[in-house]
């Protein structure tokens, strides 16, 4: 094309060619000079930062969430530049999908206990609402299964295991991860909502939840709109991380799952929480009741609506992305305990006022 130019440039001039070819006159005479434009310039610069970005977020990011997480790295563009870049270079968000295999199997002697969720998970706190489930992934050894417990309010993985089986003794590892970590306490209002599958309607799982002043809330069974944050966290996880992998051993594939978790806990970022990462939300809730001081948590950050009802959204509809940081937040900084036994807890919370424990 830019011989063409070059042949007729003298009879119809360059700008009138380019307009007529449908190109612009800057490319035509970047593409003579040899000079790119400190545009093109800084767009290969980008790309380069949103590939690094993409793969450090396990490819999950669209381009509005990694326009977000942009944003949180000190890269201030506006979102339609990185939309542009991404499709130009091939780059998009995990899709969706797989089908369902069932690992809720009912006992029918078991007692039918309440639920006490009605579908409706938003709570105003961390440790007032748990969710936990169970599912299946696959490697070269055979099934592996993985068992864990989510808090509703942040969406933080609190408590998990892998194991070659689908016994009672699986989901209990992950709820004493939880219990663990968390310890919320006999004043706590806490309740645990599950589907009616045998390992959570058995006597030593019910037990382990009244011994520690627990509520046990327990949906139908092949609903999945009864623990939709359940069902939704796992179409993430098998998304985000199983997908379109090869998986050799139970060992690979529980190494990968705790880096996940952590990334998942500490870095994902979720629309439904202001765009915070769990962790970040949670050490955000209690900056905000420190700062007010009579326990308030009205100036938290709206939740959209779809939050509020799973009703209304079913598991498709649980958080997807992330917004950039808010000036008028306070700083905070979060200290995490790499103890062994709690390898994501929360240890401190820095707001000015000395470290702190969660409320």
């Amino acid at each position: 094309m830019s011989r063409y130019v070059d042949e007729h440039s003298g009879r119809f001039g360059v700008e009138p060619i380019c307009q007529t070819l449908g190109v612009s006159a800057s490319a035509y005479y970047q593409r003579k000079t040899g000079e790119r434009s400190a545009r093109a310039l800084e767009d290969e610069r980008l790309v380069a930062r949103i590939r690094a970005l993409h793969a450090a977020n396990y490819y999950a990011y669209g381009y509005r969430r990694m326009w977000k997480a942009l944003g949180r790295a000190g890269e201030h563009t506006p979102r339609c530049r990185v939309q542009r870049l991404m499709r130009a270079d091939g780059m998009q968000g995990a899709k969706r999908r797989g089908k369902p295999w069932r690992t809720t199997k009912p006992d029918p002697a078991a007692r039918r206990r309440a639920d006490l969720v009605g579908r409706d998970f938003a709570v105003e706190r961390p440790n007032r609402l748990w969710v936990a489930d169970l599912s299946y992934l696959r490697c070269w050894e055979g099934l592996v299964f993985f068992a864990f417990v989510l808090d509703a309010f942040s969406r933080r993985v609190v408590g998990w295991q892998l194991a070659g089986h689908m016994r009672t003794t699986l989901v209990l590892d992950g709820l004493r991860m939880a219990l663990g970590q968390r310890a919320p306490g006999a004043d706590v209002c806490l309740v645990h909502h599950s589907d009616r599958g045998s390992q959570y309607t058995s006597v030593d799982y019910t037990q382990t939840l009244a011994d520690h002043g627990v509520l046990a809330s327990v949906g139908s069974v092949g609903d999945a709109y009864d623990n939709a944050l359940a069902e939704s966290f796992v179409d993430s996880f098998k998304t985000e991380l199983i997908a379109d992998r090869v998986w050799r051993s139970r060992s690979q594939l529980e190494l990968a799952t705790v880096e996940w978790i952590g990334w998942f806990n500490h870095e994902r970022l979720h629309e439904s929480l202001g765009d915070l990462p769990p962790v970040e939300f949670e050490a955000f809730h209690a900056a905000r009741r420190l700062i007010s001081g009579d326990g308030s948590v009205a100036a938290l950050p709206p939740r959209p609506a779809e939050r509020l009802s799973a009703a209304r959204t079913g598991p498709a509809g649980a958080p997807a992305g992330r917004n950039g940081a808010d000036p008028g937040r306070p700083s905070i900084q979060i200290a995490a305990d790499a103890s062994p036994g709690s390898p994501y807890g929360l240890a401190a919370l820095d707001v000015g006022t000395g470290p702190t424990t969660l409320p």
